[in-house]
């Protein structure tokens, strides 16, 4: 399976960074307000067993997803990874800076 790029989403589109930079501060800020009924706050305040099930759920549909081969609904389940993931880090105190280190450590 080789998915190919939407090309229609792809043009003017912001890059990966801009993206997560905007959604963990946006995290983040649910964090600090706690907004009534927001599914974030609620997963930030909420016992922690629940947000690592749910991290846990998501990994496994992006199991399944790859191998359908499907590709609009493996982008899709790896956008729910990635966003509960996030959640997890704002949680525990991680940072996308605390990531990008752990991440370079690892390129040879």
């Amino acid at each position: 399976m080789t998915c190919e790029p939407d090309r229609d989403a792809v043009s003017g589109a912001p890059g990966i960074g801009e993206v997560l930079e905007e959604l963990f501060a946006l995290l983040e800020h649910r964090r600090r307000e706690m907004p009534e009924g927001s599914y974030t706050a609620k997963l930030l305040a909420g016992p922690q067993d629940k947000l690592l099930k749910k991290v846990g759920e998501e990994a496994s549909e992006v199991i399944i997803a790859g191998r359908d081969r499907d590709c609009d609904q493996l982008r899709y389940e790896i956008g729910d990874l990635v966003y509960h993931l996030l959640v997890l880090m704002v949680r525990e105190g991680l940072t996308l800076d605390d990531l990008a280190v752990e991440l370079r450590s690892r390129r040879r």
